[in-house]
């Protein structure tokens, strides 16, 4: 078995996070995590508190990690929507890569995350289901610019490059921008209220075609990422595998709830929520939830993006497949799972 030493850049966020969790359970995997803020997980990783911003503090604090093998590179600069600027998350990518390359002779892949938005998702209706193949939409995109740059320092390189284009990121993590749990919080509050359980998106939202990712799906598949050879300077869509609509899925929100189902009506979920501290606090001390106030948990302005998306979201997953790898996740039951999960740790009622 050969001994693996991973660099998880952005270990706070939660693919990061989820990551190490999941190497840590691999007897073959070394981990060092970076991050400004070190993440309170338990795992066997060693983490480097950095600002990967800051190319002189990248190049000390990052100076010793001369047996690295694989970099995964979830880092983001941005919004709770995961749109952000491209200097600046180019020039994050490119202060990690500058630093390793120089010092880390048995380099041999780098695996970074890219999202649906690669397609344009966040623009509008666009060709479906996306194929890694398909033209680029018209720039600013920073994932165009990272992918551009590992493309041309990997050329003649000792180590090459696997771009996965997740979408809509799933795990039980609290303290980040997370679907299920801003799901699972609304509902909550809908009850206190006495309100049935409406899907707050627009119509045509809730009949279209969506794709999430489960994240113990994209740690096993990051993993397979860095060791396949059929994975070396490929870019791979990464979704579930399945699809579905709102449509067939809130009902069966509000049975798990044990509410009320009705028709959708959209809100804006960043303003009508705003006001909701207060209830949050009684609805936390009625029930003994953990302390924790709601904006910590549900990100409203995520809930907008993705409810307001009133066009098909769909990724092929035929490249991954025939690369080799086959797992898939029922998005419903994980769901399901999900929410039971935040139910007993004491997130939700």
């Amino acid at each position: 078995m050969t001994h693996k030493k991973a660099l998880v850049v952005g270990a706070s966020g939660g693919i990061g996070q989820n990551l190490i969790q999941f190497l840590s359970g691999l007897e073959d995997w070394e981990i060092v995590g970076l991050s400004r803020k070190i993440p309170a997980i338990e795992s066997k990783a060693q983490f480097i508190s950095v600002d990967l911003l800051n190319r002189e503090d990248v190049q000390a604090k990052l100076k010793k990690l001369t047996d690295i093998t694989h970099i995964f590179y979830t880092a983001f600069y941005g919004g709770p929507t995961f749109s952000g600027p491209v200097s600046e998350n180019l020039a994050m990518l490119t202060n990690v890569v500058d630093a390793i390359d120089e010092i880390a002779p048995d380099l041999e892949r780098i695996v970074f995350m890219q999202g649906g938005k690669v397609y344009g998702r966040q623009l509008g209706p666009f060709k479906t289901p996306a194929k890694e193949s398909d033209p680029r939409h018209m720039p600013p995109n920073f994932y165009f610019d990272q992918e551009d740059f590992l493309i041309t320092r990997s050329a003649g390189q000792r180590w090459s490059w696997t771009a996965l284009r997740a979408e809509a990121f799933c795990s039980d993590i609290v303290g980040i921008p997370s679907l299920p749990l801003l799901i699972a919080v609304y509902a909550a509050i809908c009850k206190e209220l006495k309100l049935p359980l409406r899907f707050p998106g627009t119509p045509a939202a809730y009949e279209a075609l969506c794709q999430v990712t489960d994240a113990d799906l994209l740690a096993k598949g990051m993993t397979w990422a860095a060791t396949s050879s059929a994975a070396s300077n490929k870019a791979f869509n990464f979704t579930n595998g399945d699809a579905f609509r709102w449509a067939n899925l809130w009902p069966q929100f509000a049975k798990f709830f044990n509410m009320e189902y009705a028709p959708p009506q959209a809100i804006p979920l960043a303003e009508i929520m705003a006001d909701k501290d207060e209830l949050w606090r009684k609805i936390v001390e009625k029930y003994g939830l953990q302390s924790y106030p709601v904006k910590a948990l549900a990100v409203w302005p995520l809930g907008d993006f993705l409810f307001h998306c009133d066009w098909d979201v769909l990724l092929s997953s035929t490249k991954i497949q025939q690369a080799g790898f086959h797992e898939v996740v029922d998005s419903e039951a994980m769901f399901l799972s999900l929410f039971q999960t935040f139910r007993d740790r004491k997130f939700i009622p």
